[in-house]
């Protein structure tokens, strides 16, 4: 029997996701929340940042990121789990076996416990992976320190 598929609405829920298994690959980024319902069921949600193309093509992303999520979850997602696909701008275009392929392949590592390092902190303002220039940004504010 096949585990029974349900959709995420709930913010809190897409946050949660953000902190557990992340396995990045060219056209999306899957993330997968290892709940362990009692009865298998698994929950997934789609997120498409609007910094990617217009509402259409925005859209038509999600639309296939749906089908995919819908076609391989029940056989290769992790039971009880909640996954998230984040749509990057290099998945617009890209070929639909191709995608799935690839969410064949991240569902298989997430199952197994092998996601990507966690993302640095900080990202533009100086941490891990910004550029660190040894001296901190002014406050233009007036806020705070």
């Amino acid at each position: 029997m096949t585990p029974k598929l349900a959709t995420i609405a709930k913010r809190a829920d897409f946050l949660a996701a953000n902190h557990a298994i992340r396995v990045a690959r060219p056209g999306f980024v899957l993330l997968v929340n290892p709940l362990e319902r009692s009865d298998g069921s698994q929950r997934f949600g789609v997120t498409v940042t609007k910094k990617i193309g217009n509402a259409v093509v925005r859209n038509r992303m999600k639309r296939r990121f749906r089908a995919l999520l819908r076609e391989l979850l029940p056989t290769s997602g992790v039971a009880g789990a909640d996954h998230v696909l984040i749509g990057r701008e290099t998945g617009i275009e890209r070929d639909f076996s191709l995608l799935r392929e690839e969410l064949a392949g991240a569902l298989a590592r997430a199952a197994a416990g092998k996601g990507d390092p966690p993302r640095g902190r900080g990202g533009r303002k100086g941490g891990p992976g910004g550029k660190a220039t040894g001296k901190s940004a002014p406050n233009l504010h007036g806020r705070g320190k």
